[in-house]
């Protein structure tokens, strides 16, 4: 299938600040591409691309005072079938975990694995190893934890997503990892686009969406503790600890949000001739 990806968003600046996007698509997607993955900037300012320490692709923007706007459109080819599973997927111990994963078992910023470890221990002991613990816990959260837009906030924590029993998107995969790692299953967080393809479309406007993935036998697996179902047409825009490593973007000054607007949605297989869209 393929699957028209855009953003739209501006931001007004009252002095000059640096700032920092993760708005592309994975480079693990690169190939599925159909057309070019480009940052639009307004007013037109030098873009610097880099690949951060987790190998997402970022660009680097120094920009005046003002407004702001950021957008793209693309399209991506996508397979149309829903996350892969294997519930006989194995825990690799940690002794011959790949050295890559390590750093995916440790404390991170909002992922606290030293407080998270004896309740996860208490929750899910008991629990057979390997991929149907991961799914148990994204079992757990999904029917204990509450979700709503109304209880979004930028410092929760895992620990407090288990204590308060709310919270978004982000909220349900940062404790999904504390747990994950808490049990010496390497997880890290994913952040990218998920439409409504193959669901009921939802009432709220589209947003960028977060997951995670565990690493079992000798690959990650994609789980989704708030969904928590197989989904069609995730599409990976960026991975890291927590949510910290890979925010949309980062500015060192102040930058005010004006809009903000995603689109991720299926279209035909004759949209591939079709000239571009701009996401305006």
């Amino acid at each position: 299938m393929l699957i028209r990806l855009g953003y739209d968003i501006r931001f007004w600046l009252n002095a000059s600040a640096s700032m920092i996007a993760l708005l592309n698509v994975h480079p693990s997607r690169e190939n599925d591409l159909v057309e070019p993955d480009r940052l639009n900037v307004l007013p037109e300012i030098p873009q610097t691309e880099f690949r951060d320490l987790f190998g997402n692709r970022g660009c680097r923007l120094s920009v005046p005072p003002g407004e702001l706007r950021l957008r793209n459109s693309t399209l991506i080819r996508d397979s149309g079938e829903p996350d892969q599973q294997d519930f006989q997927a194995r825990e690799v111990p940690v002794q011959e975990l790949p050295n890559e994963t390590l750093p995916y078992l440790m404390n991170s910023r909002y992922c606290e694995v030293d407080l998270l470890s004896p309740i996860a221990a208490q929750l899910f002991g008991g629990v057979p190893h390997g991929y149907q613990r991961v799914q148990a816990v994204c079992n757990w959260i999904h029917n204990n934890v509450a979700f709503g837009y109304q209880f979004a906030s930028p410092t929760r924590t895992a620990l407090n997503v288990y204590t308060e029993r709310v919270g978004v998107c982000r909220d349900f995969q940062h404790l999904a990892v504390g747990f994950c790692r808490s049990l010496n299953i390497p997880a890290r967080y994913a952040t990218g686009y998920l439409g409504d393809i193959g669901v009921p479309p939802s009432p709220s406007p589209m947003d960028f969406s977060a997951w995670f993935q565990a690493y079992l036998e000798d690959r990650w697996w994609t789980f989704d503790a708030r969904h928590n179902t197989p989904r069609i047409g995730r599409v990976l825009m960026a991975i890291g600890r927590d949510a910290t490593d890979v925010a949309i973007t980062t500015s060192f000054g102040e930058a005010n949000l004006l809009q903000f607007s995603v689109t991720t949605e299926e279209v035909p297989e004759n949209a591939v001739n079709q000239p571009m869209r701009s996401a305006a």
